[in-house]
């Protein structure tokens, strides 16, 4: 059954748009690279869709640079010229940008004012003075951050401190208070937390009585706590 001929005009329907640019697109490909096979020809396509999406088939071996770069001297037509000129331009305004702002950090260092004129060297001080102003205030919130940090550290040390004194008043207020059966080797333990671990302060019992018998028991000192951090 032959195929009917379609007038040549814009789909307005998307999808069917799209698929049909799909199947020529590939058809397009695909004869350009018969004519590479058969007849070793170089062949560069380059396609882009109504959405600007690219699509592009070169000659194996070859580059499409080397194509352009053949056309144009071929036709003597020099198609980088336009592109060479703008990047001239860019390089040109980076550079005029980057020289200001070596000229600005020069200023603000108290060098090369002799080109500022009185209306230049006031707008210069006032920005410095701002910025001085805001360096200053950043300064005041930093160090009163690290006074509350030093403040909570402090208060923290000192509960733990009049907690380590209760528990010692207890113990010798009641011999017995947290005596730990450990045959004799520790004869009391306290407990207490320190930033995020527990530490337990241990008086070690140097059982004076089982090697000197004659020996008077002494009375337990601050000397007599030992002081052990267990991770939790």
């Amino acid at each position: 059954m032959a195929r009917g001929k379609i007038q040549i005009k814009r789909i307005e329907n998307q999808t069917n748009r799209q698929v049909t640019y799909s199947k020529r697109r590939n058809g397009l490909f695909k004869k350009a690279h018969e004519l590479t096979v058969l007849c070793d020809a170089r062949v560069s396509i380059i396609m882009f869709s109504s959405s600007n999406k690219l699509h592009e088939y070169i000659s194996p071996n070859t580059t499409t640079k080397e194509i352009v770069d053949l056309y144009q001297s071929i036709s003597d037509v020099d198609v980088w010229s336009t592109q060479y000129e703008r990047m001239q331009e860019t390089k040109r305004k980076l550079l005029e940008t980057n020289r200001n702002l070596r000229t600005q950090i020069k200023q603000r260092l108290g060098e090369c004012l002799e080109e500022l004129d009185y209306h230049e060297l006031r707008r210069l001080e006032d920005e410095m003075e701002n910025t001085f102003k805001l360096v200053r205030e950043r300064k005041i919130k930093s160090l009163g951050n690290q006074i509350e940090t030093t403040k909570k550290k402090n208060k923290s040390q000192q509960d733990i401190q009049k907690n380590l004194i209760h528990e010692l008043e207890l113990r010798a207020e009641d011999p017995h208070y947290g005596l730990v059966d450990n045959e004799g080797d520790y004869d009391s333990v306290l407990g207490y937390q320190i930033e995020g671990s527990r530490a337990y302060a241990l008086r070690y019992h140097q059982n004076h009585h089982h090697h000197y018998p004659n020996h008077a028991l002494h009375a337990p000192s601050a000397s007599d706590i030992i002081t052990f951090h267990l991770l939790e």
